[in-house]
């Protein structure tokens, strides 16, 4: 087996697994990120299983494929509607709880972050951009 056909194995191995836990009631949302012939797979295989999902661009070459329960995915839809490096840090927060992150870890996530925005916007306060003393 080459690398490629290893990594597709990988792709559907974790694919099935996602779904596993989705049938399961473990999470309500999943999300992979995928590169073109792996996404047309995963994607044609929700739209057969009738999997509600949402496709976005996530660089140039890779997708982000989320699916899972209609309700999560209409939600998980109107978060991520800018790159995810970008999500506000609520926005990041909810899209992890919906993933079925650790919800310790997701709070201990966003406090870190709200905590970098607060002190980032403190020193934009004392030296505005520019302005010499």
């Amino acid at each position: 087996m080459d690398r490629r056909s290893d990594l597709k194995a990988a792709t559907l191995k974790i694919f099935h697994h996602h779904l596993y836990e989705l049938a399961k009631g473990l999470r309500p949302l999943a999300m992979m990120t995928l590169v073109g012939e792996e996404a047309a797979f995963v994607v044609d295989e929700l739209i057969a299983a009738g999997t509600p999902h949402h496709v976005q661009r996530a660089c140039r070459a890779k997708v982000n494929v989320v699916f899972g329960r209609p309700a999560a995915v209409a939600t998980a839809r109107l978060l991520i509607e800018r790159r995810l490096c970008d999500l506000t840090d609520e926005q990041d927060f909810m899209l992890g709880i919906l993933l079925g992150y650790d919800r310790e870890q997701q709070c201990l996530r966003y406090l870190s972050r709200v905590e970098a925005t607060a002190v980032k916007r403190a020193v934009e306060i004392e030296a505005p951009v520019g302005v010499l003393h």
